[in-house]
């Protein structure tokens, strides 16, 4: 398992084992949404224990390769803790975890490992450059699909949307302050096919308010693909609901 924003374009790889075997390895999947990509090994790899949850100021080392594929380590703290989220792609991690520091590319998808050697989760780079551990429940629960499908569906519109603010005059009708208005359609997307328009203010789908991108993406998890779903939107000052049925994101 490594990270998907760092993985090389490419289908073909090589993979140094502990004490410094090289492998080779092929892309079995990769999810976006978790940053989770997962490789086939022509060789075994041992298990690694996985960790409870640990508290803010626990120890954590985070394991990594130099340029030439030999080991690196350095030691950091968990810094925060939090319960589950939701990535900008869509993605959701099971537990927030942020760990003290700045990133760095040699440990960007390596292993983070609790004072015992049990495993806490996987290294990547956040928002704001933090470096977050993807937790293993995440990767337990996106690993067999991967290695199945070779991707996770989630859903998709196939809009592109900003934040707005809305009047005053509008606020009653739209029964809130705020939405999110389609700059942009993707040709023979689900939302052009419904007849979304450019300006169209969206509210809310089946009911869920729509509060921002990243809700909106949480909206589409992999259980909405394929169904049929109702957008809530303003046009022209006035209130509509369109039909729309959510496809598999490209």
């Amino acid at each position: 398992v490594t990270s998907e924003q760092a993985l090389a374009d490419a289908t073909d790889f090589t993979a140094v084992l502990p004490g410094g075997k090289q492998v080779p390895a092929r892309l079995a999947g990769r999810d976006p949404g978790t940053n989770v990509a997962v490789l086939r090994l022509e060789a075994a790899a041992k298990p690694i224990e996985s960790a409870p949850a640990l508290p803010v100021g626990a120890l954590a080392m985070l394991l990594g390769a130099d340029g030439e594929g030999g080991p690196i380590a350095r030691l950091s703290l968990v810094r925060r803790t939090g319960a589950e989220w939701h990535s900008m792609a869509g993605g959701r991690i099971e537990r927030l975890v942020v760990l003290d520091g700045r990133p760095d590319s040699a440990t960007e998808g390596g292993a983070v490992l609790d004072a015992r050697g049990r495993l806490i989760g996987m290294a990547t780079e956040g928002a704001r450059r933090r470096i977050l551990a993807i937790p293993v429940e995440t990767i337990a629960r996106v690993v067999e699909p991967l290695l199945a499908e070779g991707r996770i569906a989630r859903g998709w519109l196939g809009v592109a949307v900003q934040p707005v603010g809305l009047p005053e005059n509008l606020r009653a009708t739209a029964g809130r302050e705020a939405g999110l208005m389609v700059a942009s359609l993707s040709v023979g997307g689900p939302a052009e096919k419904a007849g979304l328009l450019p300006g169209d203010i969206l509210l809310s789908l089946d009911g869920e308010v729509a509060g921002g991108v990243r809700a909106l993406a949480r909206l589409l998890g992999p259980d909405r693909v394929g169904k049929r779903s109702t957008l809530r939107l303003l046009r022209g000052g006035e209130a509509r609901e369109i039909g729309v049925t959510v496809e598999a994101r490209p």
